[in-house]
């Protein structure tokens, strides 16, 4: 295969904070996915990650717990990287911001910008986001929080040196407007023109006095190196970057990056802060920056307040690494949040990983051991049937290589499937065991048989980026290889004679949600009770694990059996949601009650967004008579609890329930 040229791809470097969970996770296979898809495109593939390891809450933490912010991180990002490893992704580099080169280099970096008068001494004061490490004036907060994170700001001033943003700004639109594949996609980059850019940019905080990890400003020991322009540069700093003029080669080669693979809410960093950074000091910028999506849990963000952490490992120890892979790649959607919930990763398990592709792969090695003492030859016993499975299996790869050109990496792996999902409409359709009965047709049957361990090894191939250990244990089971990439438009490659294993093994044995759930409950328990530990040795329990006081309000009249019985209540599953033009409170929902749809609008905005309300199993009056808020038409109500402070909760079941169940 010919080198098609470089091709250099970074993850967002893991903020140290903690373990770092499922969502977390996706990222790096999702970056794995890509980088093992083209390497075996035949591009010189050089793929970088690491972690952040830098910032005041770093500092706090490592104080409560009694231990240096270095002894902190390195116990974090040891974590990290352990996971990194267990999920079998082929980095070539990790990174960490506490490496003495980079380092050296984001010291030599902040002189140079300096020298150059992009970088000013001043003195800020604003409203400081700890958690996100973010300055935010009045106007940009949503609800008086930060409207990245929605916690708490507290006022903050102190001397800083700022970085000159507007200079740059005309240019950087400039490049965004003639370069239409820079922010992908395409909802990224109206964002960050229509909300940050073209409403004009206020010079950057690149520095702190308030605290002390972080990188020296070596010509004023007082300051710190601000997080973003430390963690950014990693990006260069790793491959040999160097601020004098003596980069390597390493650095020569790679740069600029091919792609930037990132989380939706640093999207504002990467394009607008990085871009900047890299044109004051005269290097291209990165081909590409994506914006992935989230991974919600049961459609919330993940968050150990919320219980509701779901980690990496477990999962591996439930189902396994590649059937880990497989749910979060083929889970999420291009532009919008993916859900995932433990009872969905089952059904995703047993339906597509066991029955589409696990049985298939044991049927047609079974078949062969029985029929034909595991030897699979093809005999040119053809059929008008073998041309269409023939063309699925050449026609595979341009379909997964158009879809993943647009980093459409669910919808490649929905194409892989689709070569499986094909082998078994032609099990179906040629009935190998009515084959075997007549021996006039041992030709056919031994045809067939061929046709499959051809269309599977075609099909592996091209799972082998997503799934590479399943994809290796299925060529294994024919006794053959991966194939290249440069022939898997051909047909008739699998060498007719070969014997297939006598035993072959069970890729996915199919899972019983019931029995799974216990555990998943006795896990989730388990950690529940190791993070109120953990809180208490620090001294921040939540408010939630704290003994709660109750709410006392009005009591209404009494009502009679009968007016409850007129209402009827049902589980309902919200499939889609948007906000309510022209309004601040307003959401509508279309709500899937058993086999019916219903649109809801609930003043619940404040409390939920759109993308945090799909997939949520709700609780809903469904015989209120319709109505018309905002002028949209409502035919039901969202049953939520109200606080002493007036924060809403939607009211969602218990335990796993079918949309449509009535509530009594």
């Amino acid at each position: 295969m010919s080198n098609k040229g470089k091709f250099y791809m970074t993850t967002a470097i893991a903020y140290t904070s903690g373990k770092p969970h499922i969502g977390n996770t996706y990222e790096i296979v999702l970056a794995d996915a890509i980088a093992r898809y083209k390497r075996a495109e035949g591009y010189d593939v050089y793929f970088q990650t690491g972690t952040d390891e830098h910032g005041q809450k770093i500092e706090e933490k490592a104080n409560k717990a009694g231990i240096t912010p270095k002894e902190y991180v390195d116990n974090v990002a040891g974590e990290v990287k352990r996971i990194w490893d267990l999920m079998n992704t082929s980095y070539d580099n990790f990174i960490r911001t506490t490496d003495a080169d980079h380092e050296k280099q984001v010291q030599k970096i902040f002189k140079k910008l300096y020298d150059k008068g992009d970088i000013y001494k001043g003195a800020y004061e604003g409203l400081y986001c700890t958690p996100c490490e973010s300055f935010w004036t009045e106007s940009q907060l949503v609800d008086g929080k930060c409207p990245d994170c929605g916690r708490e700001v507290q006022p903050a001033k102190e001397e800083a040196y700022f970085f000159k943003m507007s200079k740059y700004a005309d240019r950087l639109i400039e490049h965004i407007n003639t370069h239409p594949e820079f922010i992908q996609p395409v909802s990224r980059k109206n964002e960050m023109m229509n909300n940050f850019l073209l409403p004009g940019l206020q010079d950057l905080c690149v520095s702190r006095t308030s605290f002390k990890w972080g990188i020296p400003v070596d010509f004023d020991d007082k300051h710190v190196v601000y997080v973003w322009l430390d963690a950014l540069t990693n990006y260069i700093t790793k491959i040999g970057y160097d601020a004098d003029g003596n980069s390597s080669e390493l650095f020569k080669k790679n740069w600029p990056a091919d792609l930037h693979l990132i989380g939706k809410d640093i999207i504002r960093f990467h394009t607008i802060y990085w871009p900047i950074f890299l044109m004051a000091l005269d290097l291209p910028l990165p081909k590409q920056v994506f914006g992935h999506p989230w991974l919600l849990q049961g459609g919330d963000k993940m968050s150990k307040s919320k219980g509701n952490v779901i980690y990496a490992d477990d999962m591996v120890d439930f189902f396994g690494v590649d059937a880990t892979r497989y749910f979060v790649l083929h889970e999420m959607p291009f532009e919008n949040d993916g859900v995932i919930t433990w009872e969905l990763v089952v059904e995703r398990f047993n339906s597509d990983l066991a029955n589409i592709l696990g049985n298939l792969v044991n049927r047609t090695v079974s078949m062969s051991n029985k029929y034909f003492d595991g030897v699979v030859k093809s005999t040119g016993a053809a059929e008008d049937v073998d041309a269409d499975l023939k063309a699925v299996a050449t026609g595979a790869r341009d379909k997964v290589a158009e879809k993943m050109a647009g980093l459409r990496v669910a919808d490649a792996i929905s194409e892989v499937f689709n070569v499986f999902r094909r082998c078994n409409k032609y099990i179906d359709e040629t009935e190998p065991w009515v084959l075997a009965k007549d021996e006039a047709k041992s030709d056919r049957l031994s045809e067939v048989l061929y046709n499959l361990a051809e269309t599977i090894t075609i099909g592996a191939s091209l799972l082998k980026s997503f799934l590479p250990e399943t994809a290796d244990k299925i060529v294994a089971q024919l006794n053959t290889q991966i194939r290249a990439f440069d022939d898997l438009t051909q047909f008739g490659l699998y060498e007719s004679g070969n014997k297939v294993v006598e035993k072959p093994e069970i890729l996915f044995a199919r899972l019983d949600v019931k029995e799974i759930m216990p555990k998943v409950e006795a896990l989730q328990e388990k950690q529940k009770t190791e993070y109120e530990a953990e809180q208490r040795a620090l001294g921040e329990l939540p408010e939630e694990s704290a003994a709660e006081e109750g709410i006392d309000i009005e009591p209404k009249a009494e009502i009679e059996y009968d007016d409850f019985m007129k209402m009827q209540f049902q589980v309902g599953e919200i499939i889609s949601c948007e906000a309510v033009p022209k309004s601040k409170k307003l959401l509508c929902s279309q709500v899937k009650i058993g086999s019916q749809v219903k649109q809801i609008v609930s003043g619940i905005r404040k409390y939920y967004t759109p993308e945090e309300m799909v997939g949520k199993k709700v609780m809903v009056l469904v015989n209120l008579k319709p109505a018309k808020l905002a002028g949209v038409l409502s035919e039901g109500m969202l049953l939520c609890a109200e606080d002493a402070e007036g924060n809403l909760a939607l009211m969602t079941p218990e335990k796993a329930m079918p949309s449509g169940a009535e509530i009594c």
